[in-house]
């Protein structure tokens, strides 16, 4: 016998009467590494020189994405979408990211994907890398450096104002950003848990910049730290639905992997900090099992963007090992290598263990999955480019559930993939690769289109070959951008400046064929 549960997932008799009761809410939590690669996952990368052991059993338990996206290919505007269900773009910030002192890029009344489950009834929290700017208190003497420094000024003893607890969060516990970014004291809710009393710098791999640091803030030990936290939260909650978002620092730089990890990759420092992520999600899940939670907990994992050369890409491949696995480029880039990540979801209670699927999705779907989990229906003004994977977690051989995606670089390009071709309205990488912005071959075109479906590694530009598809894809973004939104629904106003350097061609005639050549 079978029941339907109400976020429609089939359940067993065995299911309904076991443990977990068909009826209850699961619990979610969501697990986000810092530029960790496709590749750096032994289960997405059969020449992967090292395991991960605990990355591998949650494919073993759960759903593994091998067509997963995030929407940016840096970290700042990932974290936006995720939380919101939006493109990034659409924010005020068109390009780079936001530093640990910068102003809120969440806009008042934007609903969260932490909003949505606190209106159902749930715990939320979040414990670690915040980035998405917060307002500090500022004395007279305030003033803002450039480069992410740290900022002259600031009031560690004020409440902070615009954090986590002010976007659907009931407890945050963390950093305002990166982990190479200032301040360097942890946040607990609204305010700072001590004053800085002291300056910190770190070098090569274990760099982050000269900031004010607390006196019980050491980096070596923040991974660990903000695990203890995330299994504190997980038995404070255990008697009641929640919602834990555990965004890592990790293995962003400083590249700081514990002295039990050190060396055992077998490549380099990096390798060897991917293998202290695997143990944290290890930690995470037997917790879960100590708690008795382990089957009604939906456990997503994933990475805001693709890995960043910092890990040092010449190293690792004299190693055996490319963290991209395939795909061209890394962090901030346009190509696949910048954007396209690993991305698992576990739950047994619901899922079918050991499943794989190949259909697209995008790290801005949190937002409509949830909703379609807990049966809620959205409003128009909230998730406007978030589409429900449910239907890949019911049948990950199913029809797809996106007809296109979006993504941008780190210097604000956009690209759109429709089916096997992707349209990159920029002549290079728009990141860090080669070629970088400025410096493209300028009898390259302008753009480039790709089909994946014969040259995954981006390599042959067969624009010229389809000038009318290049145009088709080209106008079907325009219209997103105008609309504001890219599922079904009212229109809606973008944030911010309506065209930015890189997206000047949005206003061209294309008078039936895309312009390729300056």
């Amino acid at each position: 016998m079978t029941f339907t549960g109400k976020s429609g997932i089939i359940l067993t008799e065995k299911q309904e009467w076991g443990k977990v009761k068909m009826n209850q809410k699961p619990n979610v939590i969501y697990i986000l590494a810092d530029d960790m690669g496709y590749g750096d996952i032994s289960a997405f990368n059969e020449n992967c020189p090292f395991k991960t052991p605990n990355f591998d059993a949650m494919c073993e338990n759960g759903l593994r994405f091998t067509d997963a996206h995030a929407s940016s290919a840096v970290c700042t505007p990932s974290r936006y979408s995720i939380l919101t269900g939006r493109y990034n773009w659409r924010s005020r910030l068109k390009s780079s990211v936001v530093g640990g002192y910068s102003e809120p890029l969440l806009e008042k009344g934007r609903k969260t994907v932490a909003d949505l489950f606190r209106e159902q009834g749930y715990h939320t929290a979040m414990v670690g890398k915040w980035h998405l700017g917060m307002n500090f208190a500022k004395t007279p003497e305030f003033t803002e450096l450039p480069d992410f420094d740290a900022c002259k000024g600031v009031d560690y003893g004020a409440p902070i104002q615009d954090s986590p607890v002010a976007n659907g969060f009931d407890y945050f516990f963390g950093i305002s950003a990166s982990l190479d970014m200032p301040p360097y004291i942890y946040i607990e809710n609204d305010r700072f848990t001590e004053l800085p009393d002291r300056e910190t710098i770190g070098k090569g791999k274990k760099y982050w910049r000269k900031g004010p640091t607390g006196k019980h803030f050491h980096h070596e030990h923040v991974l660990d730290e903000l695990t203890d936290k995330v299994l504190e939260k997980i038995e404070e909650y255990k008697e009641e639905p929640f919602f834990l978002y555990f965004p890592m620092p990790a293995p962003h730089t400083p590249i700081l992997p514990a002295p039990e990890f050190q060396g055992k990759s077998g490549t380099n420092e990096y390798g060897d900090f991917v293998l202290h992520c695997d143990h944290v999600v290890g930690r995470v899940v037997e917790k879960l099992k100590e708690t008795g939670l382990f089957e009604n907990t939906i456990v997503i994992y994933t990475s805001d963007n693709g890995c960043s050369p910092m890990a040092n890409f010449e190293e690792l491949k004299a190693k055996g090992h490319n963290p991209s696995y395939v795909f061209r480029g890394t962090k901030a880039d346009i190509y696949e290598g910048g954007h396209r990540i690993p991305l698992i979801v576990q739950w047994p209670e619901a899922i079918k263990a050991g499943g794989s699927c190949d259909r697209i999705v995008c790290l801005s779907d949190l937002m409509a999955t949830m909703a379609d989990v807990l049966d809620v229906k959205l409003p128009d003004t909230c998730a406007e480019d978030s589409v429900s994977n449910l239907p890949l977690w019911k049948d990950p051989k199913g029809a797809e559930v996106r007809k296109d995606i979006v993504h941008q670089s780190i210097d604000g390009s956009l690209s759109i993939r429709r089916g096997q071709y992707k349209l990159e309205l920029c002549p290079g990488s728009g990141g860090w690769s080669d070629p970088v912005p400025g410096k493209e071959d300028p009898e390259a075109p302008r753009f480039q289109l790709y089909d994946l479906s014969v040259d995954i590694s981006e390599r042959r530009n067969v624009i010229e070959e389809h000038l009318e598809l290049a145009s088709e894809l080209k106008e079907i973004l325009k219209g997103y951008i105008e609309n504001g939104r890219s599922t079904p629904g009212a229109p809606q106003s973008n944030n911010g400046q309506r065209i930015w350097d890189t997206i000047g061609w949005l206003d061209e005639e294309d008078n039936g064929r895309i312009k390729i050549y300056k």
